[in-house]
């Protein structure tokens, strides 16, 4: 069961203004212990999952348009099948392209549009 990528969605093609191409993040599925009960498939809002029907197993097939950081699939498989790089390569990225600085704008626009709440 191999991984399948899809067209990628133009809203998911950057990820904090990095190319989603250029991050090494989304959800490895380990087949032995895939039950196929679908619940990563159905509760993803990305659409990262499909469904191979033949195998009756999830499958990733959109996996660029995983939210980098977002780990919720893995949490919810009680199988334990899902897994996901280690967290700090995220961490590594927000680092090296100097993301807390834009996030720090941001919250400041934020504070002033919204009244400091």
């Amino acid at each position: 069961m191999g991984e399948k990528t899809g067209k990628l969605d133009e809203k998911y093609a950057k990820w904090r203004g990095i190319p989603r191409e250029e991050i090494q993040w989304n959800p490895d599925i380990d087949e032995s212990k895939c039950v196929g009960c679908g619940f990563c498939v159905v509760n993803c809002g990305r659409e990262v999952f499909g469904f191979d029907e033949k195998e009756a197993k999830a499958i990733v097939v959109n996996p660029l348009q995983c939210q980098v950081g977002c780990t919720s699939c893995e949490v919810w498989c009680i199988y334990d099948a899902i897994s996901f790089p280690d967290p700090q390569y995220v961490k590594d990225l927000i680092k090296k392209h100097k993301l807390l600085v834009a996030a720090k704008k941001q919250l400041a626009e934020k504070l002033k549009s919204t009244g400091g709440k």
